[in-house]
């Protein structure tokens, strides 16, 4: 009775602190109809509400801005209320349910845990999570335990920060339902989910018919999808992107990086489409990002087996090449549902037989129920297939790998601009190597033979009369007419690109593909160093025993020729211990290759982030990587002939030598100032979320203050050991600033400090770098010291320092580090809708 007692008083006691927020219901504060709560900055709203021409009564979640009023989670879909007598309460046993007049339960969390030392307290967050949490009877514990979440309950929408999970328990295409209609919120026809946990893809169900699939996750984007920019008058801004997490038995997207002011959500209508959607304050309306099915295309198995869907087609369903409808009538009348056949049969094991081959498909959404094949390169998935008798099919992607198909091809659409590569098999007589054919080819090898020698020839003409008299040397000095050794003229070599784009490499060592092939082991598996949203990097050895690190662009990346240009015209020119070298670059056909130096400890997140590893538990080392950095960025901020601005600095792009010395990588990003120019803006904003300042993130503003944002956030994950996406599910605070923040005004700072490294000898110094950490992060740049101020506040030229104003982004969550982002009309690796690393759907 003692135990009781003291409970009721202590339940009391909390309540009546709590019976001034808005944002919480307890045990003695119940919700009834028609009142509502707000989150703490008045974004979401939860209440009672009834839907367009119903009089049902439902609880749920939407915006609380009176003029963009949108239902977001539904609580009792399935049972509304049929008057205005409904409460939301905390039952007795601890579950958040909806209950009528009657005390009938409608709905119920319906979770099972033990409620004897704990109170339970429902609160919405402006995230738009509604939590249940089980709060300690001694709050000074401070173990709160997160019980139950709308957010792991999800009815038609996806919020930012949001994981679309399943599990192998899961009902694999139940992960998001439709609204029956406008008026009626219980489950519709349409739903979300994916088919399976082998390739990953999104499917919109129809029932149980599939209606939409988005195609294969490289990892960075869906590849079935088409994406367009997203925009506010001639502004691109971010709606988001989603990067996908995987554990045991689960998988799962994390939409993230959003720019939640502009309340951005992935919602299903009842109609059966899938919208990305988001806030145009200018217009007061709701703006579409992305949909799908975006045309009649999309629509699953529109053109049947085999058959191949073109949206800017008049009859959009032809047949792929070697193969004929099965029911000619049928498909004269606009119905190709019965899909295409073979006219000839493979020749695969017939006696005799000429060896098929492969016809390839550009810009293709590549068909359904393929099969994954891991380990495999390009030329091993070709003869995998062609080996195969059963197969019909293959793709390589860089961030699938191997995918190919037996049996019939299904749902196919022309993509352009954007998809994949299909190899298709065919009979060879089917390839094109009839005698007319063969004629063709002849005739046009050679004009193609006749047009190279005259260009040869009128190019070596050109060079001729360009020339100065005299014999050009190859050697790096040239011999005056006195006899002396001068530098000669800087030589340079010029590549084109398909766009018409060009890169000048300036006294750089070209290698040629070859020799990387050779030195990479064929780009193995085993010597993969790392993989971003740029493509993969490998350890290579050249033939003269040098080891080096090929980065290996990929053709899906939104690092293009551009970022390729740059980083070549940029690092060629720079030498600083704090810098990566460039050592070459390849160049051939669509092949675009980097040749750095090798550095065998990778990059400071292997070791930073990985509780494994010990080589940085002593502060000593993280210093030194701390003032290297900053050195490295002082060099390119003043020193340098050049000023550069970097756009991308994080833990993934500073590498570690062998003595754990820092250098900077990765400047495909990085932009050239003027001499005067202390800022410049852009439409096109590169770099990865969580590392990007506010003015850059928001309005596209980079300057050396925007890179002095990066550094103090990478500064606080080195000093805390912790990423700044591993606070996004927190309850407090939204980010790694807003948690430094929030421990840096309750003087509890010391608790950010990572166990491994907070020695009684060194906390004093700690702390200075947390304060810096602080001064570089804040909202303004202005407030922000120049990069020279920083590395004389860590060396200690400068002791007193300034008090910290708020850090930007402390009430928003930071995307996933998931690579480099941008917002372009370009097809890319990464979201071009929005955006970082993802952006991917």
């Amino acid at each position: 009775m003692n135990f009781v007692y003291s409970y009721l008083l202590f339940i009391i006691v909390f309540s009546s602190k709590l019976c001034s927020a808005i944002d919480r219901i307890t045990a003695t504060q119940f919700l009834r109809d028609p009142e509502t709560i707000v989150s703490k900055n008045s974004i979401y709203k939860l209440g009672f509400f009834s839907p367009p021409n119903s009089t049902n009564r439902y609880v749920g979640i939407w915006y609380n801005q009176p003029s963009i009023k949108q239902v977001v989670w539904v609580a009792n879909r399935y049972n509304p209320l049929t008057d205005s007598t409904g409460v939301l309460r905390i039952s007795v046993d601890g579950n958040l349910q909806v209950s009528n007049a009657q005390n009938h339960t409608l709905w119920s969390s319906n979770v099972t845990h033990s409620i004897n030392t704990r109170v339970i307290v429902a609160q919405l967050q402006d995230s738009g999570n509604l939590i249940v949490q089980g709060l300690p009877l001694n709050r000074s514990s401070g173990n709160e335990t997160t019980v139950w979440q709308s957010f792991q309950h999800p009815t038609d929408s996806v919020l930012p920060n949001m994981r679309f999970s399943f599990n192998k328990n899961s009902e694999l295409r139940r992960g998001l339902q439709a609204w029956r209609s406008p008026s009626d919120p219980s489950v519709g026809r349409f739903s979300v989910g994916i088919n399976s946990f082998g390739i990953f893809q999104i499917f919109i169900w129809d029932g149980d018919r599939p209606y939409w699939r988005s195609g294969p996750w490289n990892g960075n984007i869906f590849v079935g999808t088409r994406y367009h920019d997203t925009g506010i008058g001639n502004i691109i801004v971010n709606t988001g992107a989603f990067a996908q997490e995987e554990g045991q038995d689960i998988v799962s997207l994390a939409f993230t990086g959003a720019n939640e002011t502009l309340l951005p959500r992935y919602v299903i209508s009842y109609a059966g489409t899938l919208a990305e959607t988001f806030w145009d304050d200018s217009k007061k309306n709701w703006e579409t990002a992305w949909h799908a099915p975006e045309n009649e295309c999309d629509t699953y198995g529109k053109c049947g087996e085999f058959g191949n869907c073109n949206p800017k087609n008049k009859r959009i369903c032809s047949c792929l090449k070697g193969f004929v409808p099965k029911n000619e009538e049928e498909w004269k009348r606009g119905n190709w549902s019965s899909g295409c056949q073979r006219r000839k049969n493979l020749q695969c094991g017939v006696q005799g037989g000429k060896e098929d081959g492969f016809m390839r498909l550009k810009m293709t959404k590549v068909p359904d129920n393929a099969e994954w094949v891991v380990g495999l390169n390009p030329s091993q998935c070709r003869i995998t297939c062609l080996n195969n008798c059963s197969c019909v099919a293959y793709t390589h992607d860089t961030g699938i790998g191997c995918l190919r198909w037996s049996g019939s091809l299904i749902d196919i659409e022309n993509l352009s601009p954007g998809g994949m590569e299909l190899f298709i098999r065919l009979e060879q007589s089917e390839l094109g190597n009839s005698k007319r054919s063969k004629v063709i080819v002849a005739v046009s090898v050679l004009l193609a033979a006749t047009v190279v020698v005259i260009t040869i020839i009128l190019y070596f003409l050109w060079k001729w009369r360009a020339q100065p008299k005299g014999k050009i040397q190859s050697d790096r000095y040239i011999k005056s007419r006195t006899g002396k050794k001068v530098a000669k003229k800087e030589k340079s070599i010029s590549y084109g690109f398909k766009d018409k784009s060009e890169v000048v490499i300036h006294d750089l060592q070209v290698l040629k593909l070859k020799d990387l092939i050779l030195a990479t082991d064929d780009f193995s598996n085993n010597n993969m160093l790392g993989r971003g949203g740029f493509g993969e990097v490998y350890k290579g050895r050249l033939e003269n025993g040098q080891e080096i690190a090929v980065k290996r662009l990929s053709r899906a990346s939104g690092q293009g020729a551009e970022e390729f240009m740059n980083e070549v015209e940029l690092i060629s020119k720079l030498q600083h211990r704090n810098l990566v070298k460039l050592l070459g670059c390849c160049i051939e056909g669509e092949e675009k290759m980097l040749i750095y130096e090798y550095l065998p400890n990778k990059s400071l997140d292997a070791f930073l982030f990985d509780p494994q590893q010990q080589e940085l538990s002593q502060w000593e080392k993280r210093l030194n990587i701390i003032q290297g950095v900053c050195r490295g960025l002082l060099y390119l901020h003043r020193d340098s002939r050049l000023k550069i601005i970097h756009r991308d600095l994080k833990a993934s792009n500073i590498l570690l030598d062998e003595d754990l010395n820092p250098k900077i990588s990765d400047f495909g990003m990085a932009r050239i100032f003027g001499g005067n120019q202390d800022q410049a803006s852009t439409q096109r904003v590169v770099g990865t979320y969580g590392y990007m300042s506010p003015e850059y993130a928001m309005e596209g503003h980079f300057s050396e203050k925007s890179d002095i944002f990066s550094f103090g956030v990478l500064l606080l994950e080195i000093v805390s050991g912790k990423k700044n996406r591993s606070f996004w599910n927190q309850d407090d605070f939204l980010s790694l600033l807003g948690y430094a923040w929030k421990l840096w005004n309750e003087k509890t700072i010391i608790s950010l400090i990572d166990p491994s490294i907070s020695s009684s000898d060194s906390q004093e110094e700690i702390v200075r770098c947390i304060h810096v950490g602080l001064l570089c992060v804040q909202e303004f740049a202005r407030d922000r010291p120049k990069t020279s101020v920083v590395m004389s506040m860590l060396v200690k030229d400068i002791m007193d320092l300034p008090n910290p104003k708020s850090p930007g982004f402390t009430q928003h969550q930071t995307s996933a580090d998931t690579g480099s982002c941008q917002i372009t009309d370009e097809t890319s690796s990464t979201n071009d809708v929005t955006i970082t690393t993802l952006i991917a759907r």
